[in-house]
């Protein structure tokens, strides 16, 4: 942490006096490698207008607040020698290991590569685009909930302007403690329209690894797994729908399917995803699904770049007045794989009710200069739940303003 202590104010300088049209910090040229430094910082607020449970606080008064710094993360990376391209990223606020890693790029033309080290896996489009351009403050709920992010793995990847296919066999996350379970990944996209201001985007992608929460005393082979999901608030405290723990999980694989489409300076964007939590014994698998669909519109008239099978957030046209975004997304997840009754005289539940939650969110983005960002969303939440100690539905239909200051370089 000192480390970072004492190389923040440097960064913030340094990004400070760096010609708008750069988002990175040029340090040297190093034993045949052009090193850079680039640095995230997010603090966001979120005020909450709780329904029935209490998103975040210890009051029950119907409103609450939050705030905290989200993410201070610095990452250096290395072009060459050769084809080689190296980095190393860390996120103080956090206290992780960020993409560490080295890529090697094959001969021939187009993207063809081989990656060994802690990168963000095949699957997601949403989790594969850059944090600092996210479309909204909280990411889809199939993205937070299912989505692989960065794991340690070797991966193969080749493909050129218009499509991509990448495999990847990988393990637990860098710093031990975290996210666990070997398993493999892959992710093909295609992009049969992609000119300038005009792209359309198609993607398959598919994730299998190991069920990762051991059962403490149990047997060698026995693990748990657990999904559940905030009311697209990173700051809330409270998960309005929840499996519960899974017990004798076994693997867990996801099938997403993704798009995006953009003309001019609107950008139409969905992702669904079907998870499946295989169980030993004669317990019944777990399955869930859900998925999203954003809009976005950049007033000021800028539109989306495309690479490796994201979309890319430009830069202001008129880095002095910025630029700004409009959206709207709608978001829901279904995790009830089962069956209640009702007809006798104590509810009888067959399966798993983790419930289901359908959320809206009115979001606007500003972006100025090449290293700043304001977001501000509005999010209505609708969800029910099955409530084993009352033994009745629950509805919680809560509502969050949410703000987020950012600085990157």
């Amino acid at each position: 942490m000192k480390l970072f202590r004492r190389t923040l104010p440097v960064a913030l300088l340094a990004a400070l006096v760096t010609p708008a049209v750069h988002a990175e910090v040029p340090i040297d040229v190093i034993a045949g490698s052009d090193i850079s430094f680039e640095g995230l910082l997010q603090a966001d607020a979120n005020w909450f207008r709780n329904d029935f449970a209490n998103l975040n606080g210890d009051v029950q008064d119907g409103r609450d607040f939050d705030n905290e710094l989200r993410r201070a993360e610095f990452v250096l990376k290395g072009k060459g020698p050769g084809n080689i391209e190296w980095v190393v990223g860390y996120d103080a606020k956090a206290d992780k290991w960020l993409d560490t890693n080295l890529k090697y790029k094959l001969g021939g033309n187009g993207n063809h590569f081989i990656q060994v080290g802690q990168y963000k896996q095949p699957n997601s489009m949403e989790e594969l685009s850059s944090t600092k351009n996210n479309d909204f403050i909280s990411k889809a709920m199939i993205t937070n909930t299912w989505a692989v992010a960065r794991r340690l793995g070797a991966s193969y990847s080749y493909g050129d302007n218009n499509w991509t296919i990448t495999g990847s066999a990988f393990t637990r996350e860098l710093k031990r403690g975290l996210n666990s379970g070997d398993g493999f990944g892959a992710r093909g996209t295609w992009a049969p329209i992609n000119e300038k201001g005009s792209i359309l985007h198609l993607g398959l992608s598919y994730a299998n690894y190991n069920a990762e929460l051991p059962v403490v005393g149990g047997a060698d082979n026995t693990s748990t797994q657990r999904w559940r999901v905030r009311p697209q608030a990173d700051l809330a405290g409270v998960r309005l729908i929840d499996t519960g723990t899974i017990a004798n999980a076994d693997k867990v694989s996801t099938t997403g399917v993704e798009a995006f489409w953009v003309t001019g300076p609107f950008k139409l964007q969905g992702e669904y995803m079907r998870n499946n939590t295989s169980r030993t014994g004669s317990l019944s698998d777990f399955s869930g699904s859900g998925g999203y669909v954003a809009a976005l519109w950049n007033v000021t008239g800028e539109t989306w770049g495309y690479k490796t099978g994201t979309p890319t957030t430009p830069l202001p046209n008129e880095p002095a007045t910025g630029m700004l975004q409009l959206g709207l997304r709608y978001d829901t997840m279904d995790l009830n794989d089962g069956s209640l009754d009702t007809s006798g005289a104590t509810p009888v539940v067959t399966g798993i009710l983790g419930g289901k939650m359908d959320a809206w969110t009115l979001g606007a983005n500003y972006y100025w200069h090449s290293n700043f960002k304001f977001a501000l969303n509005y999010v209505k939440v609708n969800s029910s739940k099955y409530n084993s100690k009352a033994k009745v539905i629950v509805n919680d239909d809560p509502s969050i303003i949410e703000f987020r200051a950012q600085f990157y370089w």
